[in-house]
């Protein structure tokens, strides 16, 4: 599946982060930021438009609504913080810790989570369609009553996530791994597995595999 990589200029002028607080509106674009420190703030409504980020951490930090379009994140720190209703489009996240992230009822597309540690991380209510999850740990993350459409998870640790109410068909997971997952049978139909996984998934329902 191919995704639409962020649209970038050739050359970014280095920027600052705090520089939001500057303007009633809080707007940043065509701006490259490195080395950032974001914690514990609390910013509604943000608007991040062709950006690169580096080594900048957003630890505890509430960015409720936030928009973030043609953006690049590379190793990026959002343990804990509150992304709700986020709109993420054309978007790579590489190298990234978002541990414990709320991602909660918001929308993503053409998003990439390259090499990324996503434990315990919510998408709840969430639609995702076009996102690449490659080389990733999501353990025990909340995908509940998510819309996913064209979406992979390549190379991942799914051990623990929660599929619940959340429709599965047409969705690869067959090149990743778990022990275990919430999904009922339902959801499961028209899920790629591999012969491995089908094999446990037959036992989770109880089947005796002669």
């Amino acid at each position: 599946m191919k995704i639409d990589k962020p649209k970038l200029p050739q050359t970014l002028p280095l920027g600052s982060f705090h520089a939001i607080f500057d303007d009633i509106d809080p707007y940043l674009e065509g701006i490259e930021i490195e080395r950032a420190d974001f914690d514990n703030e609390s910013l509604s409504n943000v608007r991040l438009y062709q950006m690169i980020v580096k080594h900048a951490t957003f630890r505890q930090t509430a960015l409720p609504n936030i928009d973030i379009t043609d953006v690049q994140f590379e190793n990026c720190d959002f343990s804990n913080a509150d992304l709700s209703r986020a709109s993420i489009h054309r978007v790579t996240f590489k190298n990234c810790k978002l541990l414990g992230v709320k991602l909660v009822e918001g929308r993503l597309g053409n998003v990439l989570f390259d090499n990324c540690l996503l434990s315990m991380s919510s998408f709840g209510d969430s639609k995702l369609d076009k996102v690449r999850f490659s080389s990733s740990t999501l353990e025990s993350a909340d995908f509940f009553s998510c819309k996913l459409t064209k979406t992979v998870f390549n190379d991942c640790n799914l051990n623990g996530v929660n599929f619940d109410q959340t429709k599965l068909k047409g969705i690869d997971i067959s090149r990743s791994r778990f022990e275990s997952l919430t999904v009922s049978p339902d959801e499961l139909k028209g899920c790629i597995v591999s012969e491995e996984q089908a094999l446990a998934f037959a036992q989770m329902l109880g089947l005796v595999i002669k």
